[in-house]
């Protein structure tokens, strides 16, 4: 008996060393939480439900009893605007809650809590927020479709069915990108036109709002490193998790020729002085998701990538074009490949983007550039003053583009847009040699100094000093 109770102690101890240990490894990944935002249409109600403990971070077992609860009395077509990142913070920054609503980044959903009734969740874990789609699916027992709100102007629910519709919304706050309240504010406008074709079919929903990570992560110390070896351990953040879903790849000959990766690829028009804005990315990466490439082409001096898409900005016909070659320069004795173009088609119509002059790269390698543009810091030029590219915007982000020498799946070792001196370089260089020039004048007046080498003595004769005309 005494044996068995040491070994059970001794079991009980590895237990509880192996669940601190496990603790202290996931302490940072489970500090990661957004906020969810949950309403109905109007006439009808979600369930109310006691709010979480303050500061208490929601799980996704408890995320599951959240949404069985809300579900039971609310409608059955579900409506999930999922942001690539949100935090409580962005609307405490662009939701005007210090009297300033006019300047407020969320008027349609502002208008659509206060007209029905709604769920808070402010700190629901990251994970669970990312099984969100699976949960509801669960619930619901149908079929997620991931929509715009192009394509779902003309589709026609039944209101007696249940439809889960997911919206794929950015989010960016870089220097070269929109900054995170035009994002914001874009999004909030595909939220406000969803809701009105939803309105405008009277068919009732529920709206669900929330990111997949947060968009502001303040780091914390774990607790168990200090009750281990009362010492905090601070560790750095990795730039992030790796792309989700593989690049587009464009095969020739059944060998793959082209790669293409970019986390959003938003295009917008101008309309009636205002931007219209669409991404491209959810119908071009993702599981299940197959672009169609038709158009496209390579060889050893050129290649094209064509990426065919329908119903884009009212548009039936859409096409998002990148024209590449390569060629041998004497200067740098290599040969070096370049974006020529970047061309949009729609509905015979055209409009041309020149690129050569900011992206290119060695031919063995790929190009990469956390933003490119046509309006902020552009990479993207429109071809002249009278082409249509005047009247559109296109913003790739973490965008990265290989269109010769490719072997396998993978990029090659990629060439980035950023260079060694960045502005805050320049000018710590400038201020230097400024602080530098003003130390080299001050010590040259210093030098230049010179004592009198004759004094007058009082008990001498005076010292004169002739004067002549």
């Amino acid at each position: 008996m005494l044996k068995m109770a040491a070994v059970r102690m001794a079991l009980g101890r590895l237990a509880a060393t192996l669940i601190l240990l496990l603790s202290i490894f996931t302490s940072g990944r489970c500090n990661e939480h957004v906020p969810l935002l949950m309403w109905s249409s109007s006439g009808f109600q979600v369930a109310p439900q006691n709010a979480p403990a303050a500061g208490h971070i929601m799980s996704s077992k408890q995320l599951h009893s959240y949404l069985s609860t809300a579900l039971s009395s609310a409608p059955h077509n579900v409506l999930l605007f999922l942001q690539d990142k949100l935090s409580v913070d962005d609307f405490t920054m662009y939701a005007g809650v210090f009297g300033n609503k006019q300047d407020s980044a969320f008027p349609n959903l502002e208008a659509a809590l206060q007209l029905s009734s709604s769920l808070l969740l402010p700190s629901v874990s990251s994970s669970a927020s990312a099984a969100l789609p699976a949960l509801i699916q669960e619930q619901l027992d149908t079929a997620p479709l991931y929509m715009d709100p192009e394509t779902l102007a003309q589709l026609r629910l039944n209101a007696s069915l249940p439809a889960l519709l997911i919206f794929r919304l950015p989010y960016s706050s870089g220097a070269d990108m929109m900054s995170a309240k035009e994002v914001l504010s874009g999004n909030d406008e595909v939220i406000g036109q969803v809701l009105n074709i939803m309105k405008g079919q009277s068919v009732p929903y529920t709206a669900v709002y929330t990111a997949l990570r947060p968009s502001r992560v303040i780091e914390e110390p774990s607790l168990a490193m200090h009750s281990v070896g009362a010492r905090s351990l601070l560790q750095s953040r990795r730039g992030g998790p790796p792309a989700p879903y593989p690049p587009v790849e464009y095969k020739e000959r059944g060998s793959t020729c082209i790669l293409m990766w970019a986390d959003n690829l938003t295009v917008s028009l101008l309309r009636s002085g205002k931007w219209e804005r669409h991404d491209l990315a959810p119908k071009t990466f993702g599981e299940g998701v197959f672009p169609k490439l038709e158009g496209s082409y390579c060889n050893e001096t050129h290649s094209r990538l064509v990426l065919n898409y329908e119903n884009v900005l009212s548009y039936r016909s859409f096409k998002l074009i990148f024209v590449m070659s390569q060629r041998h320069y004497k200067v740098s004795a290599r040969r070096w490949f370049t974006l020529d173009r970047v061309l949009l088609e729609y509905d015979g119509k055209k409009a041309s983007f020149n690129a050569s002059l900011s992206i290119y790269a060695p031919v063995e390698y790929s190009y990469r550039c956390d933003s490119v543009t046509s309006f902020r810091y552009p990479q993207l030029t429109p071809h002249s003053a009278k082409d249509n590219a005047n009247e559109w915007r296109i913003s790739f982000d973490d965008f990265q583009i290989q269109g010769f020498n490719v072997t396998g799946k993978d990029f090659s070792y990629a060439s980035d847009c950023a260079g060694f001196f960045t502005p805050g370089i320049w000018m710590g260089l400038l201020t230097s040699l400024l602080m530098v020039l003003v130390l080299t004048y001050g010590l040259h007046m210093i030098m230049q100094l010179h004592t009198m080498d004759r004094f007058d003595d009082p008990k001498g004769p005076a010292i004169s000093v002739p004067q002549t005309e």
